[in-house]
Parts: C-alpha cells; structure tokens; sequence
C-alpha cells in the first residue's frame, strides 16, 4: 500500500479549501466569477451552504490526498510546490479551458477559475512538501 501522510493531506486539503474562501470572496474575484458564471445573487442566497461547502472541502481533500500519493513519501519543498504549480496550470487549468472554449464561456472565467486551480494545487504541493 503506499505511504502517505493523512495530517499532511488533510492540512493541504484545508489550506487549498481556505485559499478558495479567499479566492472566490467578494473582494478578490468573487463578483467578477459570478457575473462571468452567470449565478445571481438570489442563487447564492438559495444554495445549501452545507452541501456546497461540504462537498468543495471533501473534493479537496480527494486532491490532496490524490497529489499526496502522486508526489510519494516526503517529497521537497521545491519538487512538490513546482509539480503543484504544473499540475494545476498544466492538468487542471488547460482542461477547464477545452472545456470552456466549446463551452463559448469567458476568458475572465477561464482565469478565475484556471487561476484558482494552480494556486489551489500550489498550495497543496508546498504543504505536502513542508510536511516531515
């Protein structure tokens, strides 16, 4: 079975999960992403916090542990923070915009979207390989 590190992958998982919250918040790219991904304000109000929420910390904790296992035992700093970055912009943010460019969707929310991805995978990368 290979070896992993539950604590490490689950304060990345967090991290990447915290990064979003910063991410996607009003005052960052929050009301461009909405205006871009056409949600209204009476949609957001109308969610279930619970399952949103719930289900966006859950998949990060499934790409966390996943890139855990990905990067192996105790990985660098520098090799898992870089692999993070690629796999993010490389993988994540390129298949989003395949998608989005059959999709007509905009280049605002490619970026939004692709940015917060590689960040997202940075951020897991640096504390999957901060973690000894």
């Amino acid at each position: 079975m290979p070896e992993i590190n539950w604590l490490a992958a689950l304060a990345a998982a967090v991290s990447s999960f915290a990064v979003g919250g910063l991410w996607y918040a009003p005052a960052l790219f929050g009301k461009t992403w909405q205006r871009e991904a056409g949600v209204t304000d009476e949609q957001i109000k109308t969610g279930n916090p619970v399952k949103i929420f719930g289900g966006a910390l859950v998949m990060c904790v499934i790409a966390a542990v996943v890139f855990a296992l990905f990067l192996g035992p105790k990985p660098g700093v520098g090799f898992a923070t870089s692999a993070g970055f690629a796999a993010g912009l490389c993988w994540v943010a390129t298949s989003f915009g395949i998608n989005y460019l059959f999709e007509r969707k905009s280049t605002a929310l490619f970026l939004i979207n692709g940015g917060y991805h590689t960040v997202q995978f940075t951020v897991i990368g640096l504390v999957l390989g901060l973690w000894h």
